[in-house]
């Protein structure tokens, strides 16, 4: 896994939860908004959808600011085809969590979508 400290980019799709959850402990809301594409898309739950870099960002520094960490739960395998990628993860709750990666030109992979819970 890469040091989140370093802002070091995702180099497998697993990287990214891991990635996400370090520096959303560490208060990085650059290092948090940097795991997701300019367009991407967040599905916070109830009905908010965050759409967008900016307003990723914006979203960031909102859970950092409140001071809630994200839980640690049971990463699955990531499921790849080419240069597309399902990431999912089951969390101390019992939800689960599930992610579209996209590989990109430098071999880095960021989010497009994001839904924080799917049961």
């Amino acid at each position: 896994m890469n040091d989140p400290a370093e802002g070091k980019p995702a180099r497998d799709p697993q990287d990214l939860e891991p990635l996400l959850i370090s520096r959303q402990h560490a208060g990085d809301v650059d290092g948090m908004t940097a795991l997701f594409e300019p367009d991407a898309v967040i599905d916070c739950g109830g009905g908010r959808f965050v759409r967008g870099r900016e307003a990723i960002r914006d979203y960031c520094a909102e859970i950092v600011k409140s001071g809630r960490k994200f839980a640690v739960g049971e990463q699955r395998p990531a499921l790849i085809c080419g240069d597309v990628a399902l990431t999912s993860t089951r969390l101390p709750d019992g939800d689960v969590t599930s992610e579209v990666a996209r590989r990109q030109p430098d071999g880095s992979w960021l989010w497009v979508i994001d839904r924080y819970s799917v049961g």
